[in-house]
């Protein structure tokens, strides 16, 4: 039995895995997809206080508990697990990259999607400063991150929250060279992009000196609500 670890990305839940986490537990293993703070059941916690380090936090106290993760990380959330891994490399058994910023030490989510700052930008002309809304679902084919059946829309729409500014300004911390060893698996999710949004090449060899490993899902960016029965299949290829 694997124990799998999900990290929702930016505005959404730990809901967004309620289609996959059936399927990998189906298969024999423990699925655990917690919301990071500001989100989900911790949605009244959110404030301008909560920023990568605060998430990086809920994902190492909940891996101290636990031994030989696959850590998933989608979007923003791949900030979260590269630093939660750094913190804590003896828990991980390996990093999956879901269509997310892959960050090097020292960058911000500023740095590896560079698009972000005009999230920021506009945080602060448009609102409090300290939050980002939901983006605003686009003609198809790009929907709502990807996703355009209308009955998925809503069910995504009803999970999504404000994303605190700090989130994209703090850097991540990759120090510490036990973390280089674990394997990474990247997941490109290849189906219409938004313009602006930019994936840095993957180098062919991985920081533990392995070739790297990617996939690909012909989907839109929330690959775990349109192509949960795919991206469980791939998943599943790590155990």
């Amino acid at each position: 039995m694997t124990t799998f670890v999900l990290v929702h990305g930016a505005w959404h839940s730990g809901r967004a895995w309620d289609r996959v986490v059936p399927l990998l537990e189906a298969a024999g293993h423990r699925v655990l997809a917690p919301s990071l703070t500001g989100y989900g059941d911790k949605k009244h916690l959110l404030g301008p206080e909560i920023g990568l380090d605060t998430h990086v936090q809920d994902i190492v106290d909940l891996l101290r508990g636990e031994e030989d993760v696959i850590l998933v990380g989608h979007s923003y959330a791949g900030m979260v697990i590269s630093s939660a891994a750094n913190e804590v490399p003896d828990r991980v058994a390996g990093l999956v990259y879901l269509d997310a910023m892959v960050p090097e030490d020292g960058e911000t989510a500023v740095d590896v999607q560079p698009v972000s700052q005009s999230l920021i930008d506009l945080a602060k002309q448009h609102g409090d400063g300290w939050r980002v809304p939901p983006l605003p679902e686009q003609p198809a084919p790009f929907g709502l991150f990807g996703v355009t059946d209308p009955a998925n829309v809503a069910w995504v729409r009803g999970m999504l929250s404000d994303q605190p500014v700090r989130c994209l300004q703090q850097p991540a911390r990759l120090d510490n060279p036990a973390a280089r060893a674990i394997p990474r698996t990247h997941i490109h999710c290849v189906g219409a992009t938004l313009k602006g949004i930019t994936r840095r090449p993957v180098p062919a060899i991985q920081p533990n000196g392995t070739p790297s490993q990617v996939w690909e899902l012909p989907t839109g960016h929330d690959c775990m609500i349109t192509m949960p029965v795919e991206l469980s299949e791939l998943l599943l290829k790590l155990t």
